[in-house]
């Protein structure tokens, strides 16, 4: 029995009378029962609804006098009971108590649904981000990267049938690089880019994911890799200035002969640009290409690099902050992630990947992912970067690397501070009387210590104190005769400007840094971040 109909068995059984609660799918659905103690009681028509929308309605059926209601809230449900006494008084009392109980209930159904949708929808995006992850750290052939990753798109959304096409600029065709499960011949032929009735020659010229169903614009073209319904979306390369359109993924054939959902497009389209990804960097390594023009693609890198990065903005209202990245290399492992957690806490993450350059970008990419995922889960901050290194352990162990790691927690209504710090040397919060207090290590660097991590606390004042985690990049500046500038000098400019505005002090410190290199370029990624929450 659901909780539901024991709450309105408890409704008959104090009044005497049968209840039924009916939902309604959509505007125009018919009304269909949620749940029900029994007892007579009919649903009520259109016109009635539309009443019941304001106040407690009554009717008078053979049954008997009867009451209904509409449940506020997201779900469409009305309430109804009788058969109830000539004077509905009594009645009407206990129907007040009654709906905004069953509205609550609603509420909490609805919710909890919709964050198993999401959940579920999120960990088939951060698993598909995984394997192309794994593909753009490789060099491989184009046809290599092609073939895995069509085969993990065609598996998570159970695609029997599919293939990858690439745009040829100079012939003007979408040539086929690989696909899956080929009908009736040994491969797909070519598919010219402005061939009207070819779901994948159009959604390459409109660069929009279309979802058509069987029968719907079928063309010869796509014979070979078409059964029924078919999904296709655009593959293209993301640029500072757009998009630039490389080919397109077409499936079809899904398992037990169902059609794709409207989910399953929003899936594949958001690894869209992720294909683009691992596509150009295939090409990239086939041609060889020129020192400049890999200079050129990494300024992009850095873009686009710098746009996973969220803006200091995201923790307003509840918090002031600034933070900025610098890479060494053009893409690098520093990093921060931002977080709102509810309840006036704010969550503030700062990474550095050993090492630096493309290889650290990708770790930097996938924790940037999964603790975007992972922090809304929970407000402890050990359970975040434990539920993080789970995601993370084989890739840091695939790759031998591994990350030093800063998460807080700063709860400005409790006062308090909670943090995790795996390896991550320079975390402090400074007081109003200029002391900076360290936030010391709980746990060794992820990737090299037990999996078990910890949590530790201290006071935090949002009147006077202030937030600041930078990397070892920042303090180990160097100069021409190679001297660092050291953690001394950075802190000095922290305590003197810690009264001023979160960018202020950023500011202030990367004009440190810049001033101590002179011309020299640095060695290893810098970040910074300032957080004060008064």
């Amino acid at each position: 029995m659901s909780e539901l109909a024991r709450v309105l068995d408890a409704f008959s059984e104090a009044y005497g009378c049968g209840a039924v609660l009916w939902m309604q799918a959509a505007g125009s659905d018919p009304l269909e029962v949620a749940a029900t103690s029994g007892g007579d009681v009919t649903a009520p028509s259109r016109t009635e609804l539309a009443e019941a929308e304001q106040e407690i309605r009554s009717r008078e059926t053979a049954l008997g006098r009867q009451l209904f209601a509409r449940i506020p809230g997201r779900t469409r449900a009305w309430l109804g009971v009788g058969p109830v006494a000539d004077d509905d008084a009594h009645a009407r009392r206990w129907m007040r108590v009654l709906v905004p109980v069953l509205s609550q209930m609603l509420q909490s159904q609805w919710e909890a649904r919709r964050a198993t949708d999401e959940l579920a929808e999120r960990y088939e995006e951060i698993n598909l981000l995984y394997s192309i992850s794994e593909i753009l750290g490789r060099t491989v052939t184009l046809e290599e990267a092609a073939r895995t990753i069509l085969m993990e798109v065609a598996e998570t959304v159970g695609a029997e049938y599919g293939a990858l096409l690439v745009n040829d600029a100079v012939s003007g065709l979408l040539r086929p690089v690989t696909a899956l499960r080929v009908k009736g011949a040994p491969a797909p032929l070519p598919i010219p880019i402005d061939e009207p009735v070819s779901v994948t020659a159009r959604v390459f010229r409109t660069r929009r994911a279309l979802l058509v169903n069987a029968g719907v614009l079928e063309s010869e073209c796509e014979a070979t890799f078409r059964q029924g319904a078919m999904l296709s979306v655009p593959i293209v390369w993301t640029t500072p200035d757009g998009g630039i359109p490389l080919g397109v993924v077409s499936l079809s054939g899904r398992r037990g002969g169902l059609g794709f959902t409207a989910g399953d497009e929003k899936l594949v389209a958001a690894v869209g640009s992720q294909i683009g990804t691992a596509i150009q960097n295939a090409r990239l390594v086939r041609a060889s290409i020129d020192q400049e023009r890999l200079a050129s693609e990494m300024r992009l890198a850095h873009d686009l690099q710098m746009r996973l990065l969220p803006p200091a903005s995201v923790v307003t209202p509840e918090a002031m902050c600034a933070a900025r990245v610098e890479a060494a290399d053009g893409v690098g492992g520093d990093f921060y992630n931002l977080f709102r957690l509810g309840n006036g806490r704010t969550g503030i993450l700062v990474g550095d990947v050993s090492s630096h350059g493309y290889r650290a970008a990708l770790i930097m990419a996938l924790v940037m992912s999964a603790s975007a995922i992972h922090a809304q889960t929970t407000a402890d901050p050990a359970e975040t970067v434990q539920a993080l290194l789970a995601t993370l352990e084989e890739e840091l162990r695939e790759t031998e690397m591994f990350l030093s790691l800063c998460y807080a927690v700063v709860d400005r209504e409790a006062g308090t501070l909670r943090w995790t710090n795996s390896g991550h040397p320079h975390a402090f919060v400074i007081g109003a009387d200029g002391i900076a207090v360290r936030l010391e290590a709980t746990d060794p660097p992820l990737g090299l210590g037990p999996e078990a991590l910890h949590a530790a606390s201290r006071p935090w004042s949002p009147a006077d104190d202030l937030l600041v985690i930078f990397t070892d990049g920042v303090s180990d500046a160097r100069d021409s005769r190679g001297t660092a500038l050291g953690e001394r000098r950075v802190l000095d400019v922290l305590r003197a400007r810690r009264k001023e505005v979160p960018s202020r002090i950023v500011d202030g410190v990367f004009a440190l840094v810049e001033g101590h290199m002179g011309r020299n370029r640095p060695h290893d990624d810098q970040a910074v971040v300032v957080l004060r929450s008064s």
